[in-house]
């Protein structure tokens, strides 16, 4: 019997697309029995597409698969600031966005995006090398140069390749809940999630070796996430002061400390929802939020939805 969350994919491969911007949502969103995913790779039309940094593909579908597709994603191509994309794709895509399909560009596939008009008065971004060349092209498009990806719903976008794996993470957690996203991220070898409000680079004004020991703190919290994590206990353990602690920490995820633990504890919560059957009181104790009331507010604040309805959507039923 076909899995009713089953969702159709269709990952579009423009002339001079890049392959790692095409590999990785095919990749992440790969039809296997533990991911409710079909993934199609189409073209303007079936047959050869040259592609980017000397490798091409033969694509068996052409823009039909965008009327079959929820999710059409979008990879980065060469020269988008040149020409834009031929009327036929233009329209499929618009076509597929009326119908209810999401759309999800890597890099530069948000100047496609871009071409259709869906862009206008929405925040976007794309490959930091090429946000300029896209608020001048599109002046519509509320560009965003300083962020790993944006969600607007309907319409998503990233910037370089390596952030096209945190939005597809990001939308496999909006769609199957942080348990199917945190086992694709093992799977991938990736983090399992990056802020998308992180900057898309940042200039190192510290030796590369505080960077890790941040990631070290940021690993050793995840592990304690029950106990008082307060951005003293923090800083201590980053062998740093607070303040340096606090905006290194910024610039590295998007979010301030206890930003990031308070929302580390609510995933936490989360895949203890849809994982166990234990009652809200105790996963709150055990994430470090103390009591159900407290788990609830939190809840309502990030997520705006209730734990026990995060449960009726996202339990696995084991």
């Amino acid at each position: 019997m076909p899995d009713p969350r089953l969702r159709r994919v269709a990952v579009l491969v423009s002339e001079g697309a890049k392959p790692l911007d095409v590999g990785i949502p095919a990749q992440v969103f790969t039809t296997r029995a533990s991911m409710p995913y079909e993934v199609r790779v189409c073209g303007a039309a079936p047959g050869p597409v040259t592609g980017g940094d000397g490798l091409s593909y033969h694509v068996a579908q052409g823009l039909d698969a965008l009327e079959w597709a929820d999710i059409v994603f979008v990879p980065g191509y060469r020269f988008p600031d040149r020409e834009d994309p031929p009327r036929a794709v233009v329209e499929a895509l618009l076509a597929a966005h009326h119908r209810g399909a999401r759309l999800a560009a890597i890099s530069t596939g948000a100047f496609a995006l871009a071409a259709t008009g869906l862009l206008n008065g929405r925040r976007a971004t794309t490959h930091w090398h090429y946000t300029r060349a896209l608020a001048a092209k599109h002046p519509s498009v509320r560009v965003d140069e300083n962020v790993l990806f944006v969600d607007e719903g309907s319409v998503l976008t990233s910037a370089g390749a390596a952030s096209g794996i945190d939005l597809c993470l990001h939308i496999l957690r909006g769609d199957l809940g942080v348990a199917a996203s945190n086992h694709a991220a093992r799977r991938l070898v990736a983090a399992p999630y990056r802020s998308g409000g992180q900057a898309q680079y940042v200039p190192r004004s510290v030796p590369e070796q505080l960077g890790e020991r941040f990631a070290a703190t940021r690993e050793w919290a995840l592990r304690r996430l029950g106990e008082p994590l307060t951005l003293e206990v923090l800083a201590g353990h980053a062998a740093v002061s607070p303040r340096t602690f606090s905006r290194r920490f910024a610039e590295d995820t998007g979010y301030t400390p206890m930003q990031w633990v308070m929302r580390a504890r609510v995933d936490a919560a989360r895949e203890l929802l849809e994982r166990s059957q234990l009652g809200v009181e105790q996963i709150a104790a055990g994430v470090g939020l103390g009591t159900g009331a407290n788990l609830r507010l939190h809840f309502q604040r990030i997520l705006g939805t209730t734990p026990s309805e995060y449960r009726r959507t996202f339990a696995r039923g084991e």
